[in-house]
């Protein structure tokens, strides 16, 4: 019998949703969490970043193995309320689904991380082991939170890892690496009808990103386990007047990297690109302000093998085992483990993250607490 009832574990959800954790303010639910663990004996502490930026860390059991329990707590911004069908930040019920920003991404993993580790304090569990959440800021721009608790040496004895990122009832095992780029080109400003005293800032760096489109959307590149490397520009600007040859651009970009062209392979490439062009007269060079690398553990570790068999009661369709397109925290987290290092990115979810009106089948959410609950267990006394 549950400790918690149904009702108790989405007034739980629906308190997480109306904290307005907008890339920001993550310290709220951090002491929002601390108190609600306080309320069940669960010691945790509040790790500060700056500001109102905070992570939070949790235990219980004791002793080896332990188990890493991860989840965030900001959320993206909402856009318009007024497209909402409903309060973004009000939790609602329609037809057996939750609506709400942050709903699946993913403050319905992180409660349901939370409240496995109250059902099982209450039956006094684990009796062998250490379950460790990890509940992390600033993952949607940059991972930052993570970094810290990976600095901080939180990951280092760590024997297994969950991700309750937003799956529905299937399994990740990797995912695409991301690289944020700022390229800037510098020229020389003349008379438009006198281009030949001048150097054209934007001409260079156009030039170097139709190489770079070139080199990065080859087909021939191995994309055997994570689909493409995907190279976009998704901003430009330059020049101050039309009647003026440019003396600056600038251009960003976001890259998708797989383990066959990793992030390294990215920075060599353009490294050589800028030097090609830098020697003809040009004067580009590049600030990469994200740089996280792929994840690829192996589909047959240990905590596959255990969710996929316990979850199958609960899928009403085949499960899928495969790396996720979204970068995680498991970017930083996994940092140094080896290749077949229990671990999986497995929650509640669908396809709506970042989307007006996000939403997550209730039943989805009440299902993770359970599977999550024998699995933790199941991992520890393995």
């Amino acid at each position: 019998m549950n400790f918690l009832n149904e009702e108790e574990r989405l007034d739980i959800l629906k308190k997480l949703i109306a904290i307005k954790s907008v890339n920001d303010h993550e310290k709220v639910v951090a002491t929002y969490l601390q108190k609600l663990l306080a309320q069940y004996d669960i010691k945790s502490e509040i790790k500060p970043v700056h500001g109102d930026r905070a992570n939070l860390v949790a235990e219980i059991g004791s002793g080896k193995p332990v188990l890493g329990i991860s989840g965030h707590m900001d959320v993206v911004t909402p856009g318009n309320p007024d497209d909402w069908d409903s309060d973004p930040f009000e939790m609602t019920q329609r037809d057996g689904q939750l609506f709400g920003r942050g709903i699946t991404d993913m403050k319905s993993g992180l409660a349901a991380l939370v409240i496995t580790m109250i059902e099982l304090h209450h039956q006094n569990l684990p009796k062998t082991g250490t379950i460790r959440l990890m509940a992390t800021m600033g993952e949607e721009v940059g991972e930052v939170g993570s970094s810290y608790l990976l600095k901080d040496g939180y990951m280092k004895d760590v024997d297994g890892l969950v991700i309750a990122e937003p799956s529905g009832y299937n399994i990740g095992y990797g995912e695409k690496g991301s690289m944020d780029i700022k390229f800037i080109s510098k020229g020389k400003a003349s008379h438009s009808s006198m281009p030949e005293n001048g150097f054209n800032a934007i001409d260079a760096l156009m030039s170097l990103l139709l190489d770079a489109n070139k080199i990065f959307r080859d087909e021939s590149i191995p994309q055997d386990t994570m689909g493409p490397l995907i190279f976009n520009t998704t901003l430009i600007k330059g020049g101050t007047q039309i009647n003026s040859i440019p003396d600056y651009a600038e251009s960003e970009a976001n890259v998708r990297t797989i383990p066959e062209y990793n992030n390294e392979k990215i920075v060599t490439e353009l490294n050589q690109l800028m030097e090609k062009y830098n020697q003809q007269g040009a004067q580009i060079s590049t600030d990469i302000y994200m740089n996280e690398s792929p994840v690829l553990m192996s589909p047959d570790n240990y905590l596959v093998k255990a969710i996929k068999k316990l979850m199958t009661p609960y899928a009403k369709e085949d499960i899928k085992i495969r790396p996720i397109s979204p970068v995680t925290d498991a970017s930083n987290l996994v940092q140094g483990k080896p290749k077949d290092f229990p671990f999986i990115i497995a929650g509640p979810g669908n396809d709506t993250p970042h989307q007006i009106n996000e939403s997550l089948d209730k039943q989805m959410f009440l299902d993770f607490i359970d599977i999550y609950e024998k699995l933790f267990i199941e991992f520890l006394e393995k």
